[in-house]
């Protein structure tokens, strides 16, 4: 029973990381589509207003071309993504059903659930902002992530070792890996905001498609948005992750490298949320900063699992 749940489990993240590589492109192609539509003497009026300051005054007034195409490839894309979302979660439910456990108890499966969430939180947010347009770095991180798991940390259905067998993994990584769909989103959109920034300098002139999103300031409060949320999460996996290691080890702080990283990545983004709101740090540099903290993230899931030995040495199996 269990192989054949394994089974189930391999067969859904093949199938949804072939969806998610039809979404990517559908996604891309949307982005192509509104080069198309942009009406030509609307985007210079934009693009020169936008330097001078006038940007609101003139997209007010613009005509609303963009909007009045049916969006089919985005349309499709979405489509894509929930079914791929769907069998996504799917692989991971056999898995921890297979393990008799939450799968989350190592890299493969670690990365395999994280990556169901960020998608999930990606579709959620659509209910409270519209954030289509990043579908393609979206499905393309995940995409990325999936396939370098499968190939490189997969492992076997394997018993937790001691320090694992507690509810605090369940809520310690669960709400890390929210903070992590966060924080991804707003690494995302702090990217766009740099090319949006570079569009209005006139140093990106060719990308197009940029007159049809969001300007530069609004993309940069949107993931402030999103670092804000993923913040709080992340503060949470810091306070849930101390009280476990008391349990565990007997010791709330012990210097281990996971440890300081996780503590590092909270420093980078309380400094974000900190320098945004007290020293007045806008544009490329709060962006840059973002796009920093979700580097840190990665790299502590990577690099710190694989390469740095430790308590949580478990993690990298």
């Amino acid at each position: 029973m269990t192989d054949t749940l394994v089974q189930f489990s391999t067969v859904a993240v093949y199938s949804a990381m072939a969806i998610y590589a039809l979404a990517f492109i559908m996604f891309t192609l949307d982005l192509s589509r509104r080069v198309a539509v942009v009406a030509a003497p609307a985007a210079a009026e934009i693009a020169a207003a936008s330097a001078n300051g006038y940007t609101t005054v003139l997209e007010k007034d613009a005509p609303a071309e963009p909007k009045a195409k049916t969006p089919r490839y985005l349309r499709a894309a979405m489509a894509l993504t929930v079914i791929a979302w769907v069998l996504h979660v799917g692989a991971a439910v056999f898995r921890g059903v297979a393990a008799g456990r939450v799968p989350w108890a190592n890299m493969f499966e670690f990365t395999l659930t994280a990556t169901a969430i960020i998608i999930g939180v990606f579709l959620a947010v659509q209910f409270w902002q519209d954030l289509r347009f990043i579908g393609a770095f979206v499905t393309g991180f995940v995409l990325i992530a999936l396939g370098v798991a499968t190939v490189n940390f997969y492992v076997d259905v394997v018993p937790l070792p001691p320090s694992l067998q507690s509810a605090w993994l369940v809520i310690h990584v669960f709400v890390a890996s929210l903070g992590t769909g966060f924080f991804a989103l707003g690494a995302a959109l702090s990217v766009v905001q740099l090319l949006q920034a570079r569009r209005a300098a006139g140093k990106a002139a060719r990308l197009r498609f940029l007159d049809t999103l969001p300007a530069a300031d609004k993309l940069e409060n949107m993931a402030y948005r999103m670092i804000v949320v993923g913040f709080v999460f992340w503060t949470f996996t810091l306070i849930a992750g101390a009280i476990w290691a008391n349990r565990a080890w007997g010791r709330y702080w012990g210097w281990d490298t996971k440890e300081v990283w996780t503590f590092i990545i909270w420093t980078i983004f309380a400094g974000y949320i900190h320098a945004r709101a007290t020293r007045g740090w806008r544009g490329s540099r709060s962006a840059w900063l973002a796009i920093i903290g979700f580097t840190a993230v990665v790299f502590n899931f990577t690099i710190v699992n694989l390469f740095f030995k430790g308590l949580h040495a478990y993690s990298g199996l």
